[in-house]
Formats: C-alpha cells, sequence, structure tokens
C-alpha cells in the first residue's frame, strides 16, 4: 500500500488512523465513538473506560484531515482542559509524519492546515469570542456549569459543527443529565460501564464497591444518575407532580394583586415595587 492511499484510509476511518497511526487497538464501544457522524454525542462512560483517550484521538484526526477546522476542549477548569490537550499533544509526536505546526504552547496549537486544537477554561465569561467550531468535545460535562454549556453551543451555529459531551453522572441534576434523559431522539447516546470495559478487573471493582459505597458506585463505575445528596424533594417525585393538564390559577400577563387588591392588602406606598404607579 502507497502511503497515499494508507492516509487515505486513515483520514476516511478514524479507527484505521487509531490503529495505524498511533498504535491503538479501540475498544467496541471506541469504536462506535470514533466512526460516528452524529452532530451530538453523550458519552456516560464509567471512570477509566478511555474516554478521555477517544476525545484526544477525534480531536487530533479531525484537524490532520480537515484544514480549517476549529476544535475546542472545554471541562469544568482549566487544568482538566490542559490534560485533555496533553492527551492530543501526546497522541501527536507518536505520528511518524508529524505536522509542522504554527503555534504550539500548553494551550493551544495551530497546524499548517490552519486547523486549531485550543483548550479553554471553565468559565463562560472567557470563552465568548470563538466562533466556527467544527468540533466541541465538552470533559466531565456533569460537571460543567450550564451556562458555560449554553455558551458554547451557539459556536455551532454556522458551521454545524459537532458537540461531544462525555462524563461519569454527578446527580440528577444539571444539562449532561437533562441532555441524556430529555434531549431528543437526534442525539447519540452511548453508555459504557464499567463491566463493559475489559482493563477493569471484576475483582477490583468489589473492592471500590465496599470503598466507596453503593452511591458513589452507581455513579463512577455503573453509570446510574442516582439521587443527589443535597437534594430535599426526590427527583422522580418532583417529575411525578408535574402535569401539563393542570390550568394555571392566572393567566400568564396577570397578577393575582390585580384583581384581588385589597385582599393583598396592597397600599399606595407598596403598589409602585409591585410595578404599577398609583
Amino acid at each position: 500500500m502507497t502511503g497515499h492511499a494508507r492516509d487515505l484510509r486513515q483520514a476516511a476511518d478514524p479507527v484505521i488512523f487509531a490503529q495505524q497511526a498511533l498504535n491503538f487497538s479501540p475498544d467496541t464501544w471506541q469504536q462506535q465513538v470514533l466512526r460516528s457522524n452524529t452532530h451530538q454525542v453523550l458519552l456516560n462512560c464509567s471512570r477509566q473506560a478511555g474516554k478521555s483517550t477517544t476525545a484526544a484521538i477525534m480531536a487530533l484526526h479531525r484537524a490532520l484531515f480537515y484544514p480549517g477546522s476549529l476544535v475546542l476542549l472545554v471541562s469544568p477548569s482549566l487544568r482538566q482542559s490542559s490534560e485533555l490537550f496533553r492527551k492530543v499533544t501526546e497522541a501527536l509526536e507518536q505520528l511518524d509524519k508529524r505536522p509542522r505546526l504554527r503555534e504550539d504552547n500548553r494551550l493551544s496549537l495551530t497546524m499548517q492546515n490552519k486547523s486549531r486544537i485550543v483548550s479553554l477554561p471553565g468559565s463562560e465569561s472567557t470563552i465568548r469570542g470563538y466562533s466556527g467550531a467544527s468540533l466541541i468535545i465538552e470533559d466531565e460535562a456533569a460537571r460543567v456549569p450550564d451556562e458555560l454549556y449554553y455558551a458554547i453551543r451557539p459556536m455551532l451555529a454556522v458551521s454545524k459543527g459537532r458537540i461531544i459531551l462525555m462524563s461519569t453522572p454527578f446527580g440528577k441534576r444539571g444539562h449532561f443529565h437533562s441532555e441524556w434523559t430529555d434531549g431528543g431522539d437526534s442525539l447519540e447516546r452511548i453508555r459504557i460501564p464499567a463491566s463493559d470495559c475489559p482493563r477493569i478487573s471484576a475483582a477490583f471493582l468489589e473492592q471500590e464497591k465496599r470503598a466507596l459505597g453503593d452511591w458513589w458506585y452507581k455513579q463512577e463505575y455503573e453509570c446510574e444518575f442516582v439521587q443527589t445528596t443535597d437534594s430535599v424533594f426526590n427527583y422522580d417525585l418532583v417529575m411525578s407532580a408535574m402535569s401539563d393538564d393542570i390550568k394555571p390559577l392566572f393567566a400568564a400577563d396577570e397578577q393575582p394583586w390585580e384583581k384581588n387588591r385589597d385582599q393583598f392588602f396592597i397600599t399606595d406606598e407598596v403598589e409602585p415595587l409591585l410595578g404599577r404607579s398609583t
């Protein structure tokens, strides 16, 4: 096989790229993720399942074979984003033909083909300004603030790029749980409990279950969205109390004091505070 033909096969198939260029043999679920074309993918992964390695391969493949791509790595903190970026640079160093870089620093790199890979801090106020992202990878998504998630989604509006949310669960809260349970049929959801990872032994999991207890073990290794410990009411109980069949007590544009001013003891001094003038 000529070098050109090999490069074409690697460009067309990220799994072949991982196997041939990086000497890495992906698990079955990793192959599914690498070959996915879905615009939004949710990876509900056990600890140490290999999600960060998979994400690094996706980021590098996109930047190498799609010139001008912008790949953003987002995590709850800059330290975590930098760790994912480090996995990308380690994979880059394994290539026989390492591409020349126009920019190479601790937080980002730019290739000669004008593709960029940037690690971003976990702050909504500092990431605005990026646009046209080809691929956004959100690591530890269950712990990423919702406002940060809402800030990065518009970056895909024009580019029609992809977003990958990967995490272990952290309670029944936040956008990762919401997307997993109510995000619609267009999302691809992949769950990888520790029992599906060939590198994690049953003996180790048994030790972890005894050490962590049921609540933590179910989250960290069984990928379950368990009830948050600081909740006053059970999540499922609250959701079961919701109903679209119950009519609201007041119209959307009507406040209770509008018709019952005397009942609410609204005086001339209080009324301006309610948005009305006397």
